[in-house]
């Protein structure tokens, strides 16, 4: 039997297909500002929290008066003009609940802020599944620090040996292993195999169908 008790998910680019809006919401509020940031540079930090993302193109930090500006007004942005968009990838709820059927624990682990967070679920259709949520508004420091991970397992009340995170990013994974976890990772969010793999994911699958398969047939988590 699995080791494994508890799936820890991150949900943007895991369950929703949501990196790129995400990343057309920042470049909007920075074009707005008069920053003229390149969609790439952008996208590439999609997965990261905002306290790592604003400091590291603007150099302006999360906490300051504009900063705390500039992440109001994408939150505006995105829930606006992105947000009515969004669907979750195919058997992504199906794959939740089936991993519960199996009595794992499921976590959300995203480095969203609560306010988005909950709309996010409502839109994809994926309220009411999870066992527990965590999300950056909970905590000091977003992915890729551990903060986000360490609070999950703590809110399933279960080791770092007994979960395994699900995620879309190299961030998802740096903050997992940094907390001890090991990263199940998607390529559905818009990384390749290949640089999952070498960002240290224990496996790597096309998408929540793909993973929902292994589930089915017991191999996902050996």
């Amino acid at each position: 039997m699995s080791a494994i008790k508890c799936v820890l998910f991150d949900i943007d680019g895991t369950l929703i297909d949501s990196n790129d809006p995400h990343a057309k919401a920042w470049q909007d509020v920075f074009r707005e500002n008069g920053f003229e940031i390149s969609y790439d540079e952008i996208r590439s930090r999609i997965g990261m929290g905002g306290d790592h993302l604003l400091p590291e193109l603007t150099g302006i930090s999360k906490d300051d008066v504009e900063g705390q500006k500039l992440e109001q007004r994408r939150g505006e942005i995105f829930r606006d003009k992105y947000l009515p968009t969004l669907r979750a990838f195919d058997h992504a709820r199906q794959l939740i609940e089936t991993l519960k059927a199996k009595d794992f624990k499921t976590v959300v682990a995203t480095s969203a802020s609560s306010k988005d967070l909950k709309l996010l679920l409502h839109q994809a259709d994926l309220e009411n599944l999870f066992d527990a949520r965590t999300n950056s508004s909970e905590v000091e420091n977003s992915k890729p620090d551990p903060d986000i991970i360490q609070a999950a397992l703590g809110e399933a009340k279960v080791d770092a040996r007994q979960a395994v995170m699900v995620g879309d990013t190299p961030y998802d994974i740096e903050a997992a292993a940094s907390a001890g976890v090991k990263t199940i990772a998607l390529t559905c969010g818009g990384w390749s195999r290949e640089s999952l793999s070498l960002a240290g994911a224990w496996k790597v699958f096309d998408d929540p169908a793909a993973l929902l398969q292994a589930v089915k047939t017991n191999h996902a988590f050996i």
